[in-house]
């Protein structure tokens, strides 16, 4: 596993959804890791793809408009990402240190809509 921080090798790793790509990520330098070149086990990293896809659900994407209750699907998202995020900590004590991003798209949306409606 490797990142383009100085060592090449991150300590500090988060955990956060996005489109494309895998759900974790360096906390130095931000490169995109990939997932199985940490040792997590499979389960872990299975339950972490599934998180992972359904990032976004929230957001009608052809439409670019926030869905209804959108704010409550992405508070859920969030905290699935936290329960996975304490099941790596404990798979990877003492490996690496972890803390979770979480999704702030819905608020966006919804503030932006309110700012257009002025």
């Amino acid at each position: 596993m490797e990142c383009s921080c100085e060592q090449n090798i991150p300590y500090e790793l988060i955990i956060e959804g996005d489109m494309g790509g895998d759900p974790i990520w360096c906390s130095h330098c931000g490169s995109n890791l990939d997932i199985d070149e940490i040792s997590i086990s499979e389960g872990l990293k299975e339950e972490l793809w599934d998180w992972m896809t359904r990032y976004g659900e929230w957001i009608d994407w052809d439409k670019d408009k926030l869905l209804p209750n959108g704010i409550e699907f992405e508070v859920e998202h969030n905290r699935q990402g936290m329960e996975l995020t304490e099941k790596a900590k404990k798979e990877l004590e003492g490996k690496h240190k972890i803390k979770f991003s979480p999704s702030t798209s819905a608020r966006r949306y919804a503030n932006a809509r309110k700012f257009w409606r002025r």
